[in-house]
Order: C-alpha cells, then sequence, then structure tokens
C-alpha cells in the first residue's frame, strides 16, 4: 500500500510506532490515501496482467465493485483517477457503481 518503514526515532504523530515487550521497535508512515488509491490499482493491474483499459466491461465493473469495497470513492478525485485508470469516463463509473447500488436494492 505504500507504507514506509522507519526507526522509531524518526517517527512524526501521525506515524504508527510499533512497539515490542515496551520498547518501541519501529514506526509506519502510512501514506496519503491518494497515494493508496494508485498503489491499489496499481497491484490490481498485475493481478489482471495488462492495463485496466484493456479489460472488457464486465471485469471493468468488478474492478469498480472491488475498488469502492476498498473505499477509493471515498478519496478527493477518486471516481476521476479510477475512471483514467479504466479509459472510461466519469460518468460511466458512477453507471457502473449506480448498477451495483441497484442490484442490491440500495
Amino acid at each position: 500500500m505504500g507504507a514506509e518503514l522507519l526507526g522509531p526515532d524518526q517517527a512524526q504523530a501521525d506515524d504508527v510506532v510499533l512497539a515490542w515487550e515496551g520498547e518501541a521497535v519501529l514506526a509506519v508512515r502510512l501514506p496519503q490515501l491518494s497515494d493508496s488509491l494508485d498503489h491499489i490499482l496499481a497491484a490490481m493491474e498485475r493481478r489482471h496482467g495488462m492495463p485496466l483499459a484493456e479489460l472488457d466491461r464486465k471485469t471493468k465493473q468488478g474492478v469498480v465493485r472491488t475498488l469502492e469495497a476498498r473505499g477509493a470513492f471515498s478519496v478527493r478525485h477518486g471516481v476521476e483517477t479510477v475512471a483514467g485508470a479504466l479509459g472510461v469516463s466519469r460518468f460511466t463509473v458512477y453507471n457502473y457503481l449506480n448498477r451495483e447500488h441497484a442490484a442490491k436494492g440500495e
């Protein structure tokens, strides 16, 4: 997900410090959510073995479902970022999301 490992002495206020038997041993700096989305998209491309824009429509819809479950659309410009990666318009991403919600009866 793009986290960075640091020595505990390098930790900042927003970092997560891990301790072992009461002693700080490691700090983890979590990425900004927007950076995480880029990492998630790259991982999905690796999983599918091709750029997301080359996937068929049904597979793209599955990608959107997965991304929604992972919170991708709570990130500022998330829809635009995903649309760009999928090679579709924002309108298409919203349609995929609306279809999924309608299928669930939401």
